[in-house]
């Protein structure tokens, strides 16, 4: 029973560690540092800043539809504090 504890305890920082990413405020590297996020994403991102919300996000980055924005809200990005809401997006895929 020790051992059980003591292993869930050493997976709590793991989940520690998956922050909230802003997309508007996120320097490249925070950016870069979510799954699904590569370097040529994250320059779009950069580039097409500031979002109102998701629906705009979507909209204006070119590659980010509503199953990826899905995964990228799931691996904490936030668009003007928000996660990603299925009924805000407008395309699916």
């Amino acid at each position: 029973m020790k051992r059980r504890a003591l292993l869930l305890w050493a997976a709590v920082p793991a989940f520690a560690q998956q922050a909230e990413v802003e997309a508007n405020t996120a320097t490249r590297a925070e950016l870069e540092s979510l799954p699904g996020l590569g370097p040529a994403l994250v320059q779009r991102l950069l580039a097409a800043r500031p979002f109102k919300d998701w629906d705009d996000l979507t909209h204006r980055v070119p590659g980010v539809k509503a199953a990826m924005a899905r995964k990228l809200s799931a691996a904490g990005l936030r668009v003007a504090g928000q996660p990603f809401s299925s009924a805000a997006g407008s395309e699916t895929g």
